[in-house]
C-alpha cells in the first residue's frame, strides 16, 4: 500500500463522467495551484502496469480519461480515490457501488468486486444518515450517531474529518470523540459546509465515512442511484 500520509482526493463518478473529471477545489489549490507547470497527469492503478497520461485543463482532466475509464471498466456509481505520488503521478484506486475496492484480473482488465472482508486499503464500513437542524447549524456541531463508535475508519486520535460532497469537494471540519456522550461529533465547518452545498433545514443526506483508522477519514455523500 503507498505511503497513507500521501495527499488523496475522492471523486464519486456522475453521469457524463467519460467527458471528464474536476479536481476538487481544496486539493487543486492546496497540491497543484502554483506547485507546477505540467498539465498532464501520469495515472497508474494496480489494475496494469501501465501509466496512463491525462491532460489537465484548468481544474478538470479531459484527454487521456476516457481511456484510463474505458480500460478500467469504470461505471456510473463508482468511486475513485486519487492519492498524489510526487512529480504529478497518482495512483488511481477504484471502488464499486458496493463500497468495495475493484479487483482486476489480468491481462484483459476484468473488474471484480472484493469481498468487503477482503477490501485492502480504505474501507466503507460504515453509513448513516444526518439532518441539518436549526441548533446543529447554530452550534456548528454535528453528532455522529452512537454506531459510529465501531466504525474502523475512525479512533479517538483523530482530530479531523473531511466532508465530500457528490460532486467530489472537500471540507476540512474538526472531530472530537465525547467520552460523557460516547459519541463522536463534527464541529468547526459543518455550518460552512451546509452553506456551501446550498442546505435548508430538514434536508438530509446520506454518508459513508470512508479510511484506513490510519489517515484523515472521510465522510463521504452518497451519490444518488435509481431504484
Amino acid at each position: 500500500m503507498p505511503n497513507s500520509h500521501k495527499p488523496h482526493f475522492l471523486k464519486p463518478l456522475l453521469p457524463d463522467f467519460h467527458s471528464g473529471v474536476t479536481i476538487p477545489l481544496g486539493f487543486f489549490s492546496q497540491h497543484i495551484e502554483g506547485k507546477t507547470n505540467r498539465k498532464t497527469w501520469k495515472l497508474r492503478s494496480d489494475a496494469t502496469d501501465q501509466t496512463w497520461e491525462v491532460i489537465q485543463e484548468g481544474r478538470r482532466l479531459t484527454g487521456g480519461w476516457k481511456d484510463f475509464t474505458t480500460a478500467h471498466d469504470l461505471q456510473i456509481g463508482d468511486i475513485v480515490i486519487f492519492k498524489h505520488e510526487g512529480d504529478m503521478v497518482f495512483h488511481v484506486t477504484p471502488f464499486g457501488p458496493s463500497c468495495c475496492e475493484i479487483q482486476y484480473t489480468h491481462p484483459h482488465i476484468i473488474r471484480e468486486e472484493a469481498d468487503a472482508d477482503d477490501a485492502p486499503s480504505f474501507s466503507f464500513d460504515y453509513c448513516f444518515q444526518a439532518e441539518v437542524t436549526a441548533s446543529n447549524l447554530k452550534e456548528d456541531k454535528l453528532y455522529l450517531p452512537e454506531g459510529a463508535t465501531t466504525c474502523t475508519a475512525l479512533n479517538k486520535q483523530c482530530q479531523e474529518i473531511i466532508l465530500v460532497n457528490k460532486e467530489g469537494n472537500s471540507w476540512t471540519v474538526s472531530l472530537r470523540f465525547s467520552e460523557a456522550d460516547g459519541m463522536y461529533y463534527i464541529r468547526r465547518g459543518w455550518r460552512k459546509f451546509c452553506r456551501a452545498n446550498r442546505c435548508a433545514i430538514g434536508d438530509l443526506f446520506v454518508f459513508n465515512v470512508v479510511g484506513d483508522g490510519k489517515t484523515t477519514p472521510l465522510m463521504c455523500v452518497c451519490p444518488e442511484r435509481e431504484e
